[in-house]
Formats: C-alpha cells, structure tokens, sequence
C-alpha cells in the first residue's frame, strides 16, 4: 500500500439552511470519526470540520460559513489516509479493516484459492473479491469470484501470515 493513499468516506451534499450548513452521506462504517477540528483531504483541498451534527446529518467547515461559500463544496468528496483511519477508528476484536485484508492470500484446507483483489459491499454484506491462483485457472476454474465476508465462509483473518482462512469457499470457486 502506498504511504499517502487516501480513502473515500463521505460526499458533501446540498447546504441546508443560512449558518452554511451542508449534508453529509457517510461511505464509511465509522461516521463517529468526524468530529470538531478534525482535517481531511478533499478534492478541493484540505476541509477543517467547524462543526458537525450527526443526528440530523449536516456538517460546517472552517472558511465556508455561508451557504454563498458552502454551496462550493456540494459534491465534494472526503478522503482520510490510513494513519488518519488507524487513529480515528477504534476495532472491536476480530474486525479490521478493509486495506488489512486486501492482498492477502486467501487458503482453504491448505490450498491457495487465489489472493483478495478488492472488497465490494452489495446491501449489509461485503464480498471479497478474489483472483484465483494461476494453477487453479489453468485448470478450468473462473479467473475471478466472489466470497461473502460472514463465517460460514470465512473462518479466520491471519494478518501474520498474509491469509484469509476459508471454508466454503473452494464450492463458490467450482461453481463459478
């Protein structure tokens, strides 16, 4: 991973009111990360929070205190690095996030099924994105297919060893 990589974690939306006030749509699964005075990159540089009301979904940013001002950012994505998201985002036991497991090998009974490409939320759950391992490709298996992230298929995240342990798994593969 690059040192300076940024992730996308919420988008500015329209200005509410008079006070420069604008909506806010979270794309992380910890909104609690945005408090007063905390900075983020943005598309438009970097955004200093003034305040921020999470009950009703609006957040001020220092400098653009007006709706002339704020209207500016609708639209503007929010970005945080990793050592803001280490930082500002406390896992309980077993979680982790999403930069921690792409790459990783993914194995199943001892055998490499291939390596995680990306994560993909489709409704409530996330998929891991898999590249199947060359051998198994060579053998007639689909060069790519999706594992549901819930343990009925994911057994264990084995940050140590570089592998997401899998049960389950080598069927989707088949079945792909």
């Amino acid at each position: 991973m690059k040192q300076d990589e940024r992730f996308f974690i919420a988008q500015i939306g329209k200005t509410v009111g008079l006070q420069g006030d604008l909506k806010i749509h979270f794309h992380t699964d910890f909104p609690e990360q945005f408090k007063k005075n905390q900075t983020y990159h943005s598309d438009r540089g970097m955004l200093e929070i003034l305040s921020i009301n999470h009950g009703r979904g609006l957040i001020k940013f220092k400098g653009y205190e007006t709706p002339e001002l704020a209207k500016k950012l609708t639209n503007t994505k929010i970005y945080a690095t990793k050592e803001q998201t280490l930082e500002n985002c406390k896992l309980e036991k077993g979680e982790h996030f999403w930069f921690e497991i792409i790459g990783l090998d993914v194995m199943e009974n001892g055998v490499r099924l291939g390596k995680v490409e990306e994560i993909q939320r489709i409704l409530d759950t996330d998929y891991l994105l898999i590249v199947t391992d060359n051998e198994l490709t060579q053998s007639g298996s689909a060069k790519t297919f999706l594992i549901p992230y819930i343990p009925q298929f994911v057994v264990n995240v084995d940050k140590e060893n570089g592998a997401v342990i899998t049960q389950n798994a080598k069927d989707i593969l088949d079945a792909s």
